[in-house]
């Protein structure tokens, strides 16, 4: 199984702000808005996850609000790292790497968008071709291009996410969360990742929070003695509902009674402490659980062992909430 590869956050890149076209100026005031970032948990192995998209499609019962690259201010601009097996420019399209947004970092995709009120079935998200990988180093389970990248494969090249209601005057915010540990998967044969639909989640802004925690005694309980801070030595899961029992709790390809909701890494800071973050999780009460266990394949049900569980409530929206373990 691959080794968890750290990424330095980078900051939070700023939003387009826009103005509403069209209509008087009680109509813009009234209209709601609409704001939509990335962010991502890290993956095992990569040093680098692009992912390629070309629109946004808000569905709305035949009045559907669409916003393509390079084609209105509404949304991020378009880039060059999406290009097609020949090394041509895919146009109308931008390309993400995730992994420079970890935590409670994010991207702005859209930020304070004027819309129409109503009730909206479905957020879709386009995907263009050109998505890749990079490892750090020469891949050690199948042939990689020179410089190190293998393709990342979307089905049917869109996300499907829920619905939302947008209300006159309303803010409507969300961060699409890619939890990669969870939705990367290299099927046996394949010479691809795929991004699974599992791997994300839609997160209301308004109702979420994040986490944040340390972790004392590992290096006794997990024998981690790591060399640098990009390793990984160790494992924290989240869980929805509080006073899970560790026996009942599934690692990410798990059959056990309860799933994660997601998952992370603890390193070493370079110091003399061992953390872990999680970004963007609704309010509310989970179990968050430790293990020493690193290696887990999002196909497989794992022999993960936890070592410790305990409760974690986030209560105030934009809010991080501190855990400590102590083995």
């Amino acid at each position: 199984m691959f080794n968890n590869k750290r990424m330095l956050a980078a900051a939070i890149l700023p939003g387009l702000l826009l103005t509403a076209c069209g209509g008087n100026d009680s109509e813009t005031l009234l209209s709601p808005s609409f704001s939509f970032a990335i962010s991502d948990a890290p993956v095992d192995d990569l040093s680098k996850v692009v992912i390629c998209f070309n629109r946004i499609e808000l569905l709305k019962s035949g009045d559907d609000e669409i916003f393509t690259i390079g084609e209105t201010n509404s949304i991020i601009a378009a880039n060059d790292l999406c290009v097609t097996d020949n090394d041509e420019l895919i146009p109308h399209t931008v390309g993400i790497d995730l992994l420079k947004y970890t935590g409670k970092n994010s991207l702005a995709l859209m930020t304070s968008v004027p819309i129409a009120a109503g009730k909206y079935s479905q957020i879709r998200l386009i995907m263009s071709e050109g998505s890749y990988g990079t490892y750090a180093s020469t891949s050690p389970n199948f042939n990689t291009t020179a410089n190190n990248q293998v393709k990342v494969t979307v089905p049917s090249n869109e996300l499907k996410l829920d619905g939302f209601t947008a209300t006159l005057g309303g803010v409507v915010d969300f961060t699409l969360e890619f939890d990669l540990r969870k939705g990367m998967t290299n099927p046996v044969g394949q010479e691809q990742y795929f991004l699974k639909p599992r791997g994300v989640r839609l997160v209301d802004n308004n109702q979420a929070g994040h986490i944040s925690g340390t972790v004392s005694g590992i290096v006794q309980h997990c024998a981690a003695n790591p060399v640098d801070s990009s390793e990984a030595v160790a494992s924290v899961y989240l869980y929805q509902n509080a006073g899970l029992m560790m026996d009942t709790l599934a690692d990410n390809g798990g059959v056990e009674a309860n799933l994660p909701l997601t998952s992370t890494a603890v390193y070493f800071d370079g110091i003399d402490q061992y953390d872990f973050e999680i970004g963007f999780v609704q309010l509310g009460s989970y179990t968050i659980a430790f293990s020493c266990d690193i290696a887990d394949d999002p196909e497989l049900d794992d022999d993960i062992i936890f070592i410790k569980a305990q409760d974690v409530t986030l209560t105030i929206s934009g809010k991080t909430e501190t855990v400590v373990f102590n083995l």
